[in-house]
């Protein structure tokens, strides 16, 4: 998961016009992503069989993954694995053009919101179809299953991870008002920030009506979702004007940050109101929170996302990303074979540590958990302590759903600029959504 929250990412689908444009896009595409070798596979020097490896990720997450291939390539020497990154935005862009093409790498890094769109255009391969390559058996059933497509395994989950309320430490404990607590519930949440704004003169937390995670949330806390099994919408407009006016009163008694503030998130922690100094708290994924170290001087500390007024959790345990193979790689079994790797060796297990996120692999997650220091061991502790409590994931989203989740923000943006009222906008949001979804 990227911070998994931008407010100006664009996900192309991958259609016939995006096919149009893909031809001439090839050659950026190969100098981008390096060692374009096509479908039927290629081979490099003494005849090894040659991979494309392909991930988004910051310069740390790029070098841990580089060691660990390069241990690959020492177990397995018959193999040559040519790796690649970029930042997310351009990650996803670019594996949308090769996509389109039919050049996808032979092994990606998929987001939850990909898995629904590339396994339907036909980019993924069934892992079904390699079953000796692959080992499964120390992943959650819940977990595993959010990779599935029309019962079919097309990405496997790498990591998990988890929402959080990421709090100031310091200015949350000297404000005097009570710390964050695992089951309190979205009133107390309410009722908390209300008071750090009144005893900080700071926003308690981001506004969080711009984000369908925290909507995700504040929904399975109510015994609804955000999806249907059949990729439908899990919710009425009635629910999200119920949200978004528990938003906009909170906004308007200035509990949380004001629109100038909450629109210019894009993504990064950065830009957020809490990495700006401008507010308390913010709503974040667990392991991308890391960055907010070095921009708030008196730390940070994870808590649970609050849960519905009687007691059901909203958050889970989602994959923080997968790994999938190109259904036309030249080199399935080996393609496999490096996912394999990258999710059930220990060594690698302890190069990448929580890069991506704890491991979903079990044995591994407990193996590496006396080395975790820093943030690292902040993640890992944090997900401890919800071992157990938390509800089963849902499945991946819809296609449409990277797409929707910059309609859901943008359609917040008129509640909070008060240029429509929180059931217009929600009327807008279901008209669109539904007419996205259909398409």
């Amino acid at each position: 998961m990227p911070g998994n929250r931008t407010r100006k990412s664009w996900q192309p689908r991958i259609t016939a016009a995006t096919a149009a444009i893909a031809a001439t896009a090839m050659l950026v595409s190969c100098s981008l992503l390096a060692g374009c070798s096509g479908s039927d596979g290629a081979s490099g020097a003494g005849g090894k069989v040659v991979l494309r490896y392909t991930w988004w990720g910051n310069p740390d997450r790029a070098a841990r993954t580089q060691e660990a291939v390069d241990l690959f390539e020492k177990k397995h020497p018959e193999i040559e694995v040519q790796t690649s990154f970029s930042g997310y935005d351009a990650y996803k862009q670019k594996l949308a053009t090769q996509a389109a093409g039919g050049d996808a790498p032979d092994a990606m890094q998929l987001d939850y919101r990909m898995i629904d769109q590339y396994a339907s255009g036909g980019v993924l391969l069934d892992f079904a179809e390699q079953p000796s390559a692959l080992d499964t058996g120390e992943f959650d059933v819940g977990l595993l299953a959010t990779g599935k497509v029309d019962g079919k395994q097309y990405a496997i989950p790498q990591a998990r991870g988890t929402e959080t309320v990421v709090y100031d430490t310091a200015q949350w404990k000297k404000s005097g008002v009570a710390l964050p607590r695992e089951g309190w519930t979205w009133s107390e949440w309410a009722d908390a920030v209300r008071e750090l704004a009144k005893r900080t003169g700071k926003p308690g937390a981001t506004d969080p009506g711009q984000s369908e995670d925290a909507f995700e949330v504040w929904l399975r806390g109510r015994g609804k979702s955000l999806y249907t099994e059949d990729r439908r919408l899990g919710f009425t407009v009635d629910d999200l004007t119920r949200w978004w006016t528990f938003a906009d009163k909170l906004r308007r008694e200035g509990a949380v940050s004001p629109a100038e503030q909450t629109t210019q998130l894009d993504g990064t922690v950065e830009n957020t109101p809490l990495g700006r100094g401008k507010a308390i708290s913010d709503s974040n994924w667990d392991a991308p929170s890391s960055g907010f170290v070095a921009l708030v001087p008196g730390g940070v500390t994870l808590a649970p996302m609050p849960s519905g007024e009687d007691g059901t959790p909203g958050q889970y345990f989602k994959p923080s990303m997968f790994m999938g193979v190109a259904a036309d790689t030249g080199h399935p079994k080996e393609s496999v074979r490096l996912v394999d790797f990258m999710l059930n060796d220990p060594d690698a297990a302890k190069i990448l540590g929580a890069t991506r996120g704890i491991p979903v692999n079990e044995s591994l997650r407990a193996a590496i958990a006396p080395g975790l220091k820093d943030f690292d061991k902040t993640v890992f502790d944090y997900q401890a302590s919800l071992e157990g409590d938390l509800d089963a994931p849902p499945q991946a989203p819809p296609s449409g759903d990277s797409a929707l989740q910059t309609t859901f923000a943008r359609d917040y943006d008129q509640v909070s600029y008060e240029r429509m009222s929180p059931r217009e906008a929600a009327e807008d949001y279901v008209t669109e959504a539904k007419a996205e979804l259909r398409s």
